[in-house]
């Protein structure tokens, strides 16, 4: 499985990123794709979230009403639209994937390189 993330990079406060995600080699049922990310010196935590079949979206409250998450099924690229970007959104994004096999139990979950953030203020 290999996730390639881009789109990151510099942007004063109030401005717009959108992250890539295009995932490739997958062979089991995805369940769900999500964003995180990790800010220097802090755990990583979750941005959003889309569950697959009825893409119910869930976001952190920090990001509510400012990000959100899509997902282009036919070209397996999950995407990120932030909006309105504050310095505290500074961090590295990561792109994740879970899944289970499609005729058993295994599950499993995937990792991007991640992509660097930075808001300036």
């Amino acid at each position: 499985v290999q996730l390639v993330e881009s789109g990151g990079g510099l942007v004063q406060a109030g401005g717009s990123l959108r992250l890539s995600c295009a995932a490739s080699g997958i062979t089991f049922s995805i369940n769900a794709m999500g964003w995180y990310r990790q800010a220097p010196g802090k755990q990583r935590e979750l941005v959003a979230v889309i569950i697959s079949g009825g893409g119910t979206t869930n976001y952190a409250d920090s990001v509510k009403g400012r990000f959100t998450i899509s997902r282009d099924n036919a070209k397996l690229t999950m995407y990120l639209q932030m909006n309105s970007l504050k310095p505290e959104d500074t961090a590295v994004y990561y792109c994740n994937v879970r899944g289970r096999d499609y005729d058993g139990p295994k599950s499993y979950t995937s990792w991007g390189q991640g992509t660097q953030v930075t808001v300036s203020s």
